[in-house]
């Protein structure tokens, strides 16, 4: 397993689609915190340092793509019948893709937090605000939004050895999580909370959350994301050693 995750780390080393995508996770943590300290009345408090950071969690859709990459891309580059041939037992291989993407994923999740801090403090340092470091909520949001990167990078993987097509599976991905949750949210309620993406914003969340949703509890949150995340792994896995490569 060691060799096929360092095998994938090289071939994200050669391509520099990947990096790109997670390099515009800072810049949406930037962005979104300067537009709550700009456009807010809010005073610059704990609560809206927890919703500052919360942004961190909102780039798991980065995350998404970025683990969609792992395998679709391999298909629409016609590299995955090398991948395949150098390592005929698909399953570590897939294994391996879930690893690296969800480590990836949530490293990806820390640098983000790094700027998200960097970007807030120094928000609060010109309005005269003292920023409190020390906030548990504000880290408990920030871990809740690393657990949410990696755990999307790992489904991200799944859904493109699913569809296997990539602009297919990432417009089916970023589909779901704009249009079909909001729909199932509208016509039954509290069940949207039990969705993938409803889940990972439970477990992301703000102290305060500054949206209305009824979101499960943090914990609730991030055990139905680990079985979201399993599943996807399974499918994964069982579909990528049945299905021809061609």
């Amino acid at each position: 397993m060691n060799t096929l995750m360092s095998t994938e780390l090289l071939k994200l080393r050669t391509v520099r689609g990947p990096w790109l995508l997670l390099a515009a996770s800072p810049l949406l943590v930037a962005a979104g915190t300067s537009g709550l300290v700009v456009s807010g009345n809010r005073p610059l408090d704990a609560v809206a340092q927890s919703q500052a950071l919360a942004h961190v969690g909102l780039a798991s859709l980065f995350s998404l793509v970025f683990g969609i990459l792992a395998v679709a891309g391999e298909y629409r580059h016609r590299t995955i019948t090398d991948t395949y041939l150098s390592t005929p037992a698909r399953g570590p291989v897939i294994g391996a893709k879930l690893l690296v993407h969800a480590i990836l994923g949530a490293s990806a999740a820390v640098v983000s937090a790094l700027v998200g801090l960097g970007v807030a403090a120094a928000w609060w340092s010109a309005k005269g605000v003292s920023f409190a470091w020390a906030d548990s909520a504000m880290w408990t949001t920030i871990g809740g939004g690393v657990a949410w990167n990696a755990a999307f990078a790992a489904i991200g993987v799944g859904v493109g050895a699913l569809v296997r097509s990539l602009v297919g599976a990432i417009a089916a991905a970023l589909a779901w999580v704009a249009l079909v949750e909001g729909i199932v949210g509208q016509l039954l309620g509290d069940l949207a909370r039990w969705l993938p993406f409803d889940a990972g914003q439970a477990l992301g969340a703000a102290a305060e959350p500054m949206m209305t949703d009824d979101l499960l509890p943090r914990w609730g949150g991030g055990t139905v994301l680990v079985a979201y995340t399993l599943v996807f792994a399974v499918l994964a896995v069982g579909t990528s050693m049945r299905r021809d490569v061609t």
